[in-house]
């Protein structure tokens, strides 16, 4: 009778119910299962290849972003929540799945939601802000002391609050500000130096992100807030009015509320100052601040300055001298005109030619009226002078971005293959080997220039003056409309077409939609981008049909659902790029455009390889990854894209490897291989002279694609490496094993190495039978010397580095290694033996993290008596933390000789009495902390009971553990 209890009590429940909500729930079930799995599934390998970013990133130095961090926990609450449901329904009674079935249904959407907040088009990771400002300028100041002195004043003086520095374009301003900016971040005269860059036109949010940026890093969504300007402004003032600063406005256009803003008035009570930069007295004294005139340069101090650049050996051309000089005069004593000018001139010594310049140059400006067309002719002079009209139109290519944008090196070049200036190159490496010339042509001649950026990576810029010459000087003789940055809510109506428009640029404004029925005539327009504006949902089929000889087509970072079908007709385009088009579904068929070599969908959500993707001959550029949604690329269709160079692919897609290793003239390639089989087949049946540039992983069970630098990249995870042999590429750079078993050694006897000679990066991660990296024996010696970096992280039987049989350890192994990151080890004992030192005479890195039974870094020799001195000339870093049986260092009278280390960090090592780093000597005898010291990091106890000669000297630098 008991029995029947239960069942009666669920259907009398499941009567209570809707009958027809019950039974859909009941004959749903499975699909609905299914669905979640397939959601759940998509989402987890977003959050694989976000974290594998992240946790690469965070060995760099960078920080997880707030709301990268809160979006990866969000994941794993509900991967905790669907494996709650999937163990419910291994205990649950048939006829109640319909309970159970309604929670699927709201968690598929619960899934749905997070995944679609998983897309962080600022990044993932960011630095944290400096201490007081970012050192700007690395040039000399030249003939402006007395301006620089007067800014000075102001500055360190009570009685002015406000500056406005003015001056015709190119004379100087931001130049003195740089130098300006530096000596105050050096000196900290002030709690933080904010340096902020206001293009035309004014942008209230976009200025408050970037002072948010200066004072809180990649924590400035945190600070602001929303999007509410009031909101924003209120709290910005609060947090701006806590520290002593001097906010630098630079290349300011128009005047504006500091309140709208949310800066602060600066007052004597507050302490801070502002410095603005305007070509306009009116818009400085509008906004009241105290004028400093920033005067062209005398005779003297431009031919300095031009000599400077040209360089001083041509005073020594018989005849030149004079000629010189009258070029000097004719730039006006304009820095960036006699810094243009002078490099387009340097290395040149024949007479005849200077003169033909002098000629050219006084021509050009006597033509003209009106001092900014008169700038901008002496520029255009040099523009000339390039003499390459390849090079000149990668010049003007970079003026449809918008004021002030960072270009990177790779992106840019990009782009000009694209528009098809850099062309008749069989090979993509040759044709971007170009590219690296023109570009470093265009530094040399000053006509872009390379910063750095908050990452220390390099970008390059197109200074505002040369910006408007090449659109308003030369621009305009090409049929050039660019309206990128003006914050645009809508398209030019079609009289702001010109017939006669080649190129137009309407990127990054806050366009939403495009007229229905509007139809340019554009009947020579060739490029058209309407990149970032994320607002764009929908474009009208007419849009394209009056654009016959379109050729690039950029769309990225757009909000379009659907490419209208006048795309198909579209016969000379060549390119088409539609990166991060979150919403894009749909794209018309493909197969009319014969002439498509760039096709670019990287994190759309389309859900089918477009129609007609097969017939594309002359494509040579296909990146296919973040596809989310795409389920499978048709069989047979890869192998018909024979002219394919550049293929990037991801996801658990069914590619025959055999269909991918016949594209023979593939150089750059990205995907995975689902054992190593595959992988082996294709690494011999390509010729890897062409193969170049790639990220291949190679992996038993699904994982998404590690998103890491594609950097001849060979990743293994979850395979049996102990029959197959992998085979690895004369060219590879970085090598990842993951997880992979029956693997006792990282390289087999050195079987490996025999190629791998420009391995620099090596990562071996859960490999539970790995005893050693390297397994010597008397035939092999294998050749690590371009090996940079180390990492050994869950190893559990690993013991020793390198295991030696019958030979001694080649001092070369590991010569050229600077990071050592060893974690998770546990049957380490000793760390670096003492036949091994020699080698690593160049490391910068020592980490080792959480290796339970490591009891020296240093092996000791069997005396403790001996006083050996351990020489690491180039060591920075020396991090240890949780070393449980950690006793030393190195042995017992032994000392570390690193005078270049600048960070020390040693936690929970309670059992370590002694730390072995010798101090420095003076030329006094006495002794000093290391020179670069920046800091010491420990336990507050343990310093206190740790020897080290002269403890009381390294008190400044010490920083108290904590959780």
């Amino acid at each position: 009778m008991e029995l029947l209890v239960e069942p009666i009590m669920e259907l009398v429940k499941c009567l209570g119910r809707s009958t027809c909500t019950c039974l859909d729930y009941h004959l749903n079930f499975d699909e609905a299962m299914s669905d979640l799995g397939k959601e759940w599934r998509v989402l987890n390998r977003r959050k694989e290849a976000i974290y594998s970013i992240v946790r690469n990133e965070v060995l760099w130095g960078k920080e997880v972003k707030h709301e990268v961090q809160g979006w990866l926990e969000r994941v794993e609450e509900i991967n905790n929540e669907v494996q709650a449901i999937q163990d419910k329904i291994r205990r649950v009674k048939w006829y109640s799945r319909d309970c159970l079935g309604k929670l699927v249904c709201k968690k598929i959407e619960v899934v749905k939601k997070i995944h679609e907040q998983g897309c962080f088009p600022d990044g993932l990771m960011g630095d944290r802000p400096p201490t007081h400002g970012i050192i700007m300028s690395n040039d000399n100041l030249v003939g402006e002391d007395s301006v620089e002195e007067k800014i000075w004043g102001y500055l360190v003086g009570n009685e002015v609050r406000k500056i406005g520095v003015c001056g015709i374009g190119g004379v100087g301003k931001t130049t003195i500000m740089k130098h300006i900016n530096d000596e105050l971040v050096r000196e900290a005269k002030f709690d933080k130096v904010i340096w902020v860059t206001i293009s035309y036109p004014l942008d209230v949010i976009k200025l408050q992100d970037n002072i948010a940026h200066a004072i809180a890093g990649d924590d400035r969504q945190r600070l602001l807030g929303g999007e509410d300007k009031g909101r924003r402004a209120a709290e910005l003032k609060r947090v701006m009015g806590r520290v002593r600063h001097v906010l630098i406005l630079d290349d300011v256009w128009e005047v504006f509320s500091l309140i709208d803003v949310g800066i602060p008035e600066p007052t004597i009570q507050n302490g801070s100052k502002i410095v603005i930069t305007s070509r306009s007295i009116d818009v400085c004294q509008k906004m009241l601040c105290e004028i400093v005139k920033v005067e062209p340069l005398l005779f003297q101090e431009s031919l300095n300055l031009f000599l400077d650049k040209v360089g001083h050996h041509v005073l020594q051309v018989p005849n030149l001298e004079g000629i010189l000089k009258l070029i000097v005069e004719e730039c006006g004593g304009l820095p960036l005109a006699i810094v243009v000018i002078a490099e387009s001139m340097r290395g040149e010594d024949d007479v005849e030619v200077w003169k033909n310049a002098l000629n050219e140059l006084q021509e050009r400006v006597k033509s003209v009226t009106g001092l900014d067309q008169k700038m901008f002719e002496r520029l255009r002079f040099s523009y000339d002078r390039l003499n390459n009209s390849e090079i000149q139109n990668c010049f003007l290519y970079c003026s449809l971005f918008p004021e002030d944008y960072s270009f990177e090196r790779e992106g840019l070049i990009e782009g000009w293959i694209d528009e098809g200036l850099i062309d008749g190159l069989a090979r993509r490496k040759t044709t971007y080997e170009r590219g690296h010339a023109y570009l470093n042509r265009l530094v040399k001649n000053c006509l872009l220039e390379k910063t750095v950026d908050w990452g220390g990576i390099n970008d390059f810029k197109m200074h505002d003056v040369l910006r408007d010459m090449a659109i308003k000087s030369i621009g305009l003789e090409f049929g050039y409309m660019v309206k990128a940055g003006m914050k645009l809510t809508e398209v030019p109506d079609e009289h702001g077409w010109g017939n006669d428009l080649k190129k137009v640029s309407l990127m990054k404004n806050n366009i939403s939609k495009i007229p229905l029925g509007l139809c340019p005539k554009c009947p020579t327009l060739s490029t058209l981008i309407l990149s970032n504006n994320p607002n764009l949902s929908e474009i009208p089929k007419s849009f394209f049909e009056g654009m016959p000889e379109l050729k690039v087509l950029d769309l990225s970072e757009t909000g379009i659902e659907a490419l209208p079908n006048s795309i198909s007709n579209l016969e000379k385009l060549s390119s088409m790029r539609l990166r991060w088009c979150l919403r894009l579904r749909y794209i018309p068929s493909l197969a009319k455009l014969i002439a498509l070599k760039k096709l670019d969908l990287n994190n759309s959500e389309i859900e089918v390889v477009p129609q007609g993707l097969e017939k594309l001959i002359s494509l040579e550029y296909l990146d296919l990854r973040n596809c989310y949604y795409l389920k499978e690329i048709p069989i047979g269709m890869l192998s018909n894209l024979s002219n394919l160079q550049y293929l990037l692919l991801d996801r658990e897609w069914k590619i025959k490897v055999e269909k991918v290793a016949r594209l023979s003239k593939l150089e750059t390639f990205e995907g995975i291989f689902h054992d190593i089989q595959d992988y082996n087949y294709f690494v011999k049946s390509q010729d890897f002279q062409i193969l170049t540039d790639y990220h291949i992983e190679v992996v038993k069970r699904f994982t998404a694609l590690s998103a890491t630098r594609r950097e001849s990249t060979v990743s293994i995870n979850y395979c049996d490496l102990g029959e197959e042999c992998m085979v690895l590429l004369d060219n590879l750079q970085r090598l990842k094993i993951v997880q992979c078993r029956n693997m006792r050694s990282g390289f087999n006897k050195a079987a490996l190495l025999e190629k791998a000679t420009e391995l620099s990066i090596c990562n071996f991660q859960s490999c539970e039978d790995m005893e050693c990296v390297i397994d010597l024996d008397s035939s092999s010696c294998p050749v690590l010397d371009k090996l940079e970096e180390l990492h050994l992280q869950k190893l559990p039987k690993l013991s020793v580095l390198v295991r030696v049989e019958g030979v001694a350890t080649p001092p070369h192994v590991f010569s050229n290694l600077k990071k050592l990151h060893i974690w998770n080890c546990s049957g380490m004992r000793k760390l670096l033996p003492l036949e091994l030192l020699q080698a690593f005479q160049n490391l910068e890195e020592i980490d080792v993290y959480r290796c339970e039974q490591m009891e020296e870094i240093i092996a000791s020799l069997d005396s403790d008596a001996s006083s050996d001195k351990f020489t690491f000339p180039r060591l920075r870093t020396l991090w240890l933390a949780n070393l449980p049986q950690l006793k030393s260092i190195c042995s017992a009278k032994g000392v570390m000789v690193c005078d270049s280390i600048e960070e020390i960090k040693i936690w929970k090592c309670r059992e370590v009495n002694r730390i072995p780093v010798q101090l420095p000597l003076l030329d006094n005898g006495q002794p000093s902390p290391p020179p670069r010291l920046r800091e010491i990091e420990i336990d507050k106890e343990w310093w206190e009971s740790v020897e080290w000669d002269h403890k009381n000297l390294l008190q400044p630098f010490l920083k108290y553990w904590s959780v």
